[in-house]
């Protein structure tokens, strides 16, 4: 059977693809079966991924409001847009979570000129310069401009010592982080010229979704039982990731909720950090 991809692309349908996504929301195999049977008995040719997508959302929201959110966490990244600040707030828990030291929005000055830098890490005594790619349409990429251009920023940032955790930072490595994925054109000029790479699907083993599923960093606009505009609020109160919100329970009535509707969130956000 033949399915449209958001890219207008035509597939073959692959159940296992489909199981395999599936799994990754923490749904028991049970679960998994009744609702791929489900799935595979209401879809038709020329469906598009989007509405098999809908369908799984659905029926994973209707057994648990955490499995939902887990196979929703693409979509959740996303909506930390459209501007891509909330997203580099993301990506700076992310590497503190893996034991970073963490700023983020500096302006540092470089041989030649002055840069504005998302985000800087360090660990270990080795500092890194952190760039947030930010797309908010799920086919765009990242062609081999990006890494081209940030290379020559890090190149003149490195030739200098900066203010950032000691008065005398050497800046040695560079990042290029995207919500969605890199060309093979990147990847191999970023290979060559020691850039690192993170992406949705980049690296293989080491890549945003998988470190996600590591550290449980479940980006606040994941959570089902949550409307967009109250998740912007807990945003713009620096609640960027659930498991932040489980010990700020408080900022749940600050944004306007009541009392039963605070017992619903904050059964998902448990759910979604028991095992955190």
């Amino acid at each position: 059977m033949k399915i449209v991809k958001h890219s207008g692309d035509i597939v073959e349908f692959s159940p296992d693809k489909l199981r395999s996504s599936l799994m990754k929301s923490g749904a028991s195999a049970s679960v998994i079966d009744d609702i791929m049977k489900r799935i595979q008995n209401s879809i038709y040719e020329g469906i598009s991924t989007k509405k098999i997508y809908k369908m799984a959302f659905a029926l994973l929201k209707k057994k648990a409001n955490s499995h939902a959110a887990r196979y929703n966490l693409r979509e959740a990244i996303r909506l930390l847009g459209p501007a891509g600040f909330f997203f580099e707030k993301y990506i700076e828990r992310l590497f503190a979570s893996e034991g970073h030291k963490t700023l983020t929005n500096l302006t540092l000055f470089g041989k030649c000129i002055s840069h504005e830098v998302d985000v800087v890490i360090k660990k270990n005594d080795v500092v890194a310069m952190v760039e947030c790619k930010f797309h908010m349409g799920r086919e765009a990429v990242s062609d081999v401009k990006v890494p081209m251009y940030i290379l020559s920023r890090f190149n003149d940032l490195k030739e200098r010592k900066h203010p950032i955790f000691t008065e005398k930072d050497m800046v040695s490595k560079c990042w290029i982080v995207t919500n969605n994925r890199f060309t093979t054109d990147a990847i191999d000029f970023a290979k060559c010229t020691g850039l690192n790479l993170l992406s949705w699907d980049y690296p293989h083993n080491d890549n945003l979704k998988t470190k996600n599923d590591t550290n449980g960093l479940y980006p606040i606009t994941c959570l089902t039982t949550l409307t967009l505009a109250e998740k912007d609020r807990l945003l713009n109160l620096d609640i960027i990731v659930v498991r932040e919100l489980a010990y700020s329970s408080e900022l749940l009535e600050k944004i306007g909720l009541s009392p039963i509707r605070i017992k619903k969130v904050l059964r998902e956000t448990s759910e979604l950090c028991r095992n955190i």
